[in-house]
């Protein structure tokens, strides 16, 4: 049994990676995510999570007949984070990875270790799941930025996916890339190389600066 299960229904505080808290009512848990309800639903990666305690302060104002509808079901008794991940597909989400920004837009595959994003704001996005700090659906009949189907294509990219995300930044080379949103200059380059994890960037300056596939969140073309 998950370690939190005995909680749902309650409020509960969660502290996640970045001294980021986050509290509401405790909808599921399974072995490697928590949902969590405050007027949105948050769905959290566990390996993220730092702590989690009874939120006795902040006091969720709800019904006393209220019964939360998770926005994305997975037809199953337990959840996962893999199985929220592949129902969450074309459903258009909030996520958030690291810094001060969330990214909008949707999920169009799922791989073995991260998933394709479109984003309108940044195009298609390759993002590890190792990263994901939550994700958040939009609530029914809403879209990012409120845009028409026309801006938000079903095959955004004709990209071949691969199976990891290292391999899938291998198939980039030679093309022109950003790496976590561009957050440092020596992110945004030339991808080069892609050997043993290490992926080998030249930036403006033409300096060559390698970085650890492992570390990395998100990758996308400019």
């Amino acid at each position: 049994m998950n370690h939190f299960h005995h909680l749902i229904g309650k409020t509960i505080n969660v502290e996640i990676s970045g001294k980021i808290e986050i509290f509401g009512q405790l909808v599921d848990a399974g072995l490697d995510i928590l949902v969590l309800y405050n007027g949105q639903y948050f769905y959290i990666p566990i390996v993220h999570i730092q702590r989690v305690k009874l939120d006795t302060q902040n006091i969720l104002e709800l019904a006393a007949d209220f019964q939360p509808e998770q926005p994305i079901t997975t037809n199953s008794e337990s959840i996962s984070f893999r199985k929220i991940l592949t129902n969450a597909k074309g459903t258009f989400v909030q996520i958030y990875i690291e810094g001060n920004k969330t990214i909008h837009g949707y999920l169009t595959s799922i791989m073995n270790d991260y998933f394709v994003f479109y984003s309108p704001a940044y195009k298609v996005m390759f993002i590890s799941m190792n990263h994901l700090k939550w994700l958040i659906p939009y609530s029914k009949n809403s879209a990012p930025y409120s845009l028409n189907n026309e801006f938000l294509p079903v095959n955004p990219t004709s990209i071949a996916l691969a199976r990891s995300f290292s391999e899938q930044c291998k198939k980039l080379e030679n093309n022109m890339v950003i790496l976590d949103g561009g957050d440092h200059p020596e992110k945004i380059g030339l991808l080069q190389k892609v050997q043993n994890q290490q992926l080998t960037l030249i930036t403006a300056e033409e300096e060559i600066v390698y970085w650890n596939c492992q570390h990395l969140k998100t990758l996308h073309l400019p």
